[in-house]
C-alpha cells in the first residue's frame, strides 16, 4: 500500500511517513505491521473524542440508512443539520446564534472574510503575523508566513498585518478596516497564548472603528482548552466565530457563526453570497452533532486542566526548553527542527505518534483526544522521555 500511496496520491511534502493504517480505535492507531500506536496528535486536533467513538459511528450509521446528500446548502430543512445548528446556538454565548455549515476550516475562513466585507462595506482586512488560517487563496492571504505564500501570489489585496499580543499596533485598525482576524491561540507558530487583556482591548478597538472581530477557533474549539471555545477564557465574544477540525469528530467539516443581523447579509445583494454544495451534509452533521453533544454532556472539558497539569509535570527534561499552549493543545520546545523530527521518529519506533508545528518545527505537537486517560498520558510521556534520553 505504501508504494501505491507514493505513486498515485498527491504529496504535500517530500518526506511523508507513509505509515500504513489498519484501523483506529480510542486513543490508538493500528498499523498493518501488527503494532498499535498511542496517538498524541488526534489527526492534528481533529479527533476530539478519539478514533471510532461508538456514539459518532452510530450517528453516522443511522443517518446513512435514511439519506445522504439531497440538495445544495440552504434549501432543504434536514434533521441533523438543523439539530446541530440549534445545539450550537444554545451552547455558545450571544450574539452568536446562526451557523453557516461548510466543508472545512479553510472554507469557513473564506466565508467569514466575505461576510465581514459584505456587512461592513469595507475592503481592508487586518490579520496577525505568523498566523495560519488554511490554504485556500483567501485563507492563505490572511496567513502570516511569507515562505508559505510567496509562490502563490498574487493573493487578496488590502490585507495588512499586525503583531499578535502587541497593542501598539492597534492604531493600524481604522475606519477603513472591515475586520480583524486572529487565532485565539496561534497554532502553527507554536501554540502562542494571548496576553491577559489582549482580546478585550482588541475587541474594544474594533468596536471603536466599526470593524468586525473574527476569531479562528479551528484548532482550540470543541473543548480542547477546557472551554467549548477558547475565547470564553478571555471575557469577549467575537463578531464572527470560525471552527472546523474537532467539530466533526473525524469527518471533514467547517462552519462560521455570527448574529442573525450580520449573517443575513449573505442572502441578498447579491443572493447566494456564499454557496456550497456539500456544506451541511446530513452525514457530516450527524457526526458533528454527536461530537458536540458528547463534549457537552460527558464532563471531558472539566478534566482538561488536570490532564494539562499531568503533561507539564511529567515532561520535565534538560532537552525541553518550554511548553506552550493550554489544555490538550500543547507545544513542546525541543530547540531545533532537526532534533524535533528525530524525536518524533524515535517516538514512532517506540509506539507513540507525535508531530511538529507547521511554522515552528522546533515545537513538538501534543494534541491528543479529549478522551485520553491518565494512564495513557503517563505511557506516552515515558516514551518521549526515553527518546530524549537516547538522543
Amino acid at each position: 500500500m505504501q508504494k501505491e500511496f507514493f505513486k498515485y496520491q498527491a504529496q504535500t511534502t517530500q518526506f511523508a511517513a507513509g505509515f500504513e493504517v489498519e484501523k483506529a480505535v480510542g486513543t490508538y492507531i493500528y498499523g498493518t505491521d501488527g503494532r498499535k500506536y498511542l496517538d498524541f496528535v488526534a489527526g492534528v486536533s481533529a479527533n476530539t473524542l478519539g478514533h471510532s467513538h461508538p456514539k459518532i459511528v452510530n450517528a453516522i450509521k443511522e443517518q446513512a440508512e435514511k439519506y445522504l446528500h439531497v440538495m445544495v446548502y440552504g434549501e432543504y430543512a434536514q434533521e441533523k443539520p438543523v439539530a446541530l445548528c440549534e445545539l450550537m446556538a444554545e451552547s455558545i454565548p450571544d450574539p452568536l446564534e446562526v451557523t453557516y455549515l461548510v466543508n472545512s476550516g479553510a472554507e469557513a475562513i473564506d466565508g467569514a472574510l466575505k461576510l465581514a466585507k459584505r456587512y461592513t462595506g469595507r475592503e481592508e482586512i487586518i490579520s496577525m503575523k505568523d498566523a495560519y488560517h488554511g490554504n485556500t487563496h483567501g485563507a492563505l492571504s490572511v496567513s502570516g508566513n511569507e515562505y508559505h505564500k510567496r509562490e502563490f501570489r498574487p493573493l487578496l489585496p488590502m490585507v495588512n498585518f499586525i503583531e499578535f499580543n502587541n497593542e501598539q499596533d492597534f492604531f493600524k485598525i481604522t475606519e477603513k478596516t472591515a475586520c480583524v482576524i486572529a487565532e485565539t491561540i496561534q497554532g502553527a507558530a507554536g501554540f502562542l497564548m494571548p496576553s491577559e487583556n489582549y482580546f478585550r482591548n482588541l475587541k474594544k478597538r474594533c468596536e471603536e472603528v466599526g470593524a468586525l472581530l473574527i476569531l479562528d477557533e479551528i484548532q482550540p474549539g470543541f473543548g480542547r482548552t477546557g472551554k467549548l471555545f477558547a475565547f470564553e477564557h478571555y471575557g469577549i465574544v467575537p463578531d464572527i466565530l470560525v471552527m472546523g477540525k474537532g467539530m466533526g469528530g473525524g469527518v471533514p467539516v467547517g462552519a462560521f457563526m455570527s448574529s442573525k443581523k450580520i449573517m443575513e447579509t449573505l442572502s441578498h445583494s447579491p443572493k447566494l453570497g456564499h454557496i456550497t454544495t456539500f456544506g451541511g451534509n446530513p452525514l457530516i452533521a450527524a457526526s458533528s452533532h454527536a461530537t458536540l453533544k458528547e463534549v457537552l454532556d460527558s464532563g471531558l472539558m472539566n478534566e482538561t486542566d488536570a490532564k494539562e497539569k499531568l503533561f507539564r509535570d511529567l515532561l520535565v527534561h534538560p532537552k525541553i526548553n518550554n511548553i506552550n499552549g493550554k489544555g490538550l493543545m500543547l507545544a513542546v520546545n525541543l530547540g531545533s527542527p532537526e532534533f524535533t523530527i528525530q524525536i518524533a521518529k524515535k517516538c514512532m519506533e517506540k509506539g507513540l505518534i507525535v508531530f511538529w508545528q507547521l511554522y515552528r518545527n522546533e515545537y513538538m505537537r501534543i494534541s491528543p483526544p479529549l478522551t485520553i486517560t491518565e494512564a495513557e498520558i503517563r505511557e506516552g510521556c515515558a516514551i518521549i522521555l526515553d527518546a530524549l534520553n537516547e538522543k
